[in-house]
């Protein structure tokens, strides 16, 4: 399998968690930690706690989705954190 495109749960110290998309997890996780991203400036140090890869972007967008929405946060706190 050649994922190209990732899905991840990061959170800080204070239990905030967000969900993102991304192409290059590893750069991804330096932005967030250097307050260069928008939700998350100021709110770190954050640490990556489950990813999942995806071969098709729009796959990998839509479980996007569904994470940021009600349900899938619920699921999300019960299966990956």
């Amino acid at each position: 399998m050649n994922c190209k495109y990732y899905v991840y749960l990061i959170k800080n110290p204070k239990n905030t968690i967000y969900t993102g998309y991304t192409t290059d997890l590893e750069n991804r996780m330096k932005q967030h930690n250097k307050d260069l991203s928008g939700y998350t400036k100021g709110k770190g140090p954050w640490e990556l706690v489950w990813y999942a890869g995806f071969e098709k972007e729009a796959v990998a967008l839509e479980f996007e989705r569904y994470l940021k929405s009600g349900s899938g946060f619920a699921f999300a706190r019960k299966r990956f954190l």
